[in-house]
């Protein structure tokens, strides 16, 4: 109960006002229970801040009664406008809140303003009985006073994701001071003020309502989630996929869908179908093939592509540095996927999971057991079990060893289920199991390039620069893969050509640059005509920083005509 916080130690108090400030608020906001938001809110700020508190009211008070005058003449014009035009309703004057004018106090400091210049802290509000109503009521209000421009919201017509129905409009009003004006009806008045217990209290014993079913459909996630997420999770999902910012994607048919913010293509698989997440392996937006993590933004729309056969879903997929998913939904439904395998596979994922973070940790641990009771495990297969299906990160792990605070430590740690990498090619291929790759030999792309992998049938994934001809000119688009460069020191081969004017000793000053440069040659040939020397190399580098060095200081060489990349050879790609 926020009233009765002071008998709490203040650690006790702090941490509760602040839980509220974060979660419980912004739940009332989203189940359109604003007068139990508001009262949330200032409550919570109360404890956090009483200095702050104390300031705001007192700042506010000072100047009520000429506020409370000028809001009472603008209530009573209004109020006889409506009676000559024979509408039926209330007029009223609303203060602000001290939490929402601490926001505004805020947000003027950054723009060089002050609390003197903050004019809205009162507003009025408008309650009639008809929809017809408000936009008469609207009518008046700016033929009274002048609205400002772009200071309209019609949330009448397009209402809120909570189900916030008004319309708001800010006007000029007495001395040219800046009055805002909510006009809603009875209706939306309840909903706004009780929101979906509003719904639930009027609406007992009536048919369903499929369309406010929809609406809250978010509510029925949250319930479930709550049952296969332990506390912790539960609160970080709330605040991620229902408190952040979202954005509105359609579905190609034309479907209006909406998701936190920095949510990406899988998010949106999952939330239409789990076995449509499961088989996901590509996604195209507005058209265009996109990475599975590419964070979606508002008005795209997300096309699924997805494998003819049943698939696994990847458990990179699960790894945050990689961002494929952001949705707890998401990440709910691929750990179950996981957890429903046959228990051995689980624990032998779980084992070369936890060894391999072990070695990257430096800690030798044999005796998986004690690791286990450690973890609150009951035996070592429950405990490796549990990471093999991703019910416990390779963070709590290290957490735990650490004996640091697990929130801290997944700050702090790295995971250890990474991209797929290779030794031979230092290439990541993102959001897939164990696969071949090797570097084309038409284009020999090199770390620096911008690179994408190709789907060969019997070869892996071949690397192509994104530039290549044969990419861009490749049919089978949907065989595009997104790769990255690993961070390894492996060298490439690069063949080079260099023109120069003919002259005595040019063929050692440019070996003197490469081996100064610690390069190595593996071949070189040269021909000449019409006094004009050319040089053919291939030499191994290790990024495309070095490459760009050495042929910037080749062609520092007296007399050297250009240094380059060879042009790339046309080869077929499709094997």
């Amino acid at each position: 109960n926020m009233n009765t916080l002071d008998a709490l130690s203040p650690e006790r108090r702090l941490a509760i006002a602040q839980e509220t400030l974060e979660i419980y608020a912004p739940l009332a906001h989203r189940l359109g229970m604003g007068q139990l938001k508001w009262q949330l809110e200032d409550l919570a700020f109360h404890n956090l801040d009483p200095e702050k508190y104390h300031e705001i009211a007192k700042m506010i008070s000072v100047t009520r009664a000429q506020r409370e005058g000028f809001i009472d003449e603008a209530v009573n014009v209004l109020r006889d406008e409506m009676v000559i035009a024979g509408i039926d309703g209330e007029v009223s004057g609303r203060p602000k809140h001290i939490y929402s004018v601490y926001h505004k106090i805020k947000k003027y400091a950054v723009l060089g303003r002050s609390f003197g210049d903050i004019h809205d802290l009162f507003a009025l509000r408008v309650l009639v009985h008809d929809v017809s109503d408000c936009y008469k009521v609207l009518g008046i209000v700016h033929n009274l006073w002048h609205p400002i421009t772009d200071e309209f919201n019609d949330y009448i017509a397009n209402p809120k994701d909570n189900g916030y129905q008004s319309l708001h409009t800010t006007v000029l009003g007495q001395g040219a001071t800046p009055l805002e004006i909510q006009i809603r009806t009875y209706d939306m008045h309840r909903m706004s003020e009780y929101g979906v217990a509003a719904h639930w209290r009027y609406k007992e014993g009536a048919k369903p309502d499929l369309h406010f079913e929809q609406k809250i459909s978010w509510l029925r996630r949250l319930i479930d989630w709550q049952s296969s997420l332990n506390s912790e999770e539960f609160l970080a999902s709330l605040k991620d996929d229902f408190f952040s910012d979202q954005v509105f994607v359609y579905t190609p048919k034309g479907e209006l869908k909406a998701f936190p913010k920095g949510s990406t293509p899988l998010d949106f698989a999952y939330r239409i179908h789990t076995n449509l997440g499961h088989r996901c392996i590509g996604s195209k937006v507005n058209g265009r093939l996109v990475p599975l993590n590419y964070e979606m933004k508002n008005s795209d729309i997300i096309d699924i592509m997805v494998s003819k056969a049943e698939k696994a879903p990847s458990l990179d997929w699960l790894n945050p540095d990689l961002a494929f998913v952001k949705t707890a939904h998401a990440k709910e439904k691929i750990r179950a996927w996981y957890k429903k395998q046959e228990r051995t596979q689980n624990i032998d994922r779980g084992r070369i999971i936890l060894e391999k973070e072990l070695h990257r940790l430096g800690v030798n641990v044999t005796n998986f057991e004690d690791l286990a009771k450690e973890m609150e495990f009951d035996s070592a297969d429950d405990f490796l079990a549990a990471v093999g299906y991703g019910g416990i990160t390779t963070h709590q792990i290290a957490a735990k060893l650490a004996g640091e605070p697990e929130e801290i430590a997944e700050e702090a740690t790295k995971p250890v289920t990474t991209p797929t990498q290779h030794k031979g090619s230092g290439i990541q291929v993102l959001g897939v199991g164990d696969l071949l790759t090797h570097l084309a030999q038409c284009c020999h792309p090199v770390p620096g390039d911008d690179i994408i992998g190709y789907i060969t049938r019997t070869h892996g994934i071949t690397v192509h620069r994104k530039n290549c001809i044969n990419i861009i000119n490749e049919e089978e688009k949907e065989r595009l893969i997104e790769v990255s460069w690993g961070d390894v020191e492996d060298v490439y081969p690069i063949n080079i050509l260099v023109e120069a004017y003919d002259r005595v000793g040019l063929l050692r000053d440019i070996t003197t640059v490469v081996a100064e440069e610690k390069i190595n040659i593996t071949s070189v040939s040269t021909q000449y005509s019409d006094d004009v020397f050319t040089m053919f190399a291939t030499v191994e580098i290790k990024n495309m920083g070095q490459l760009n060095h050495l042929l910037s200081r080749i062609m520092s060489l007296r007399g050297v005509i250009s240094a380059r990349k060879k042009q790339q050879d046309r080869l077929n790609v499709s094997s």
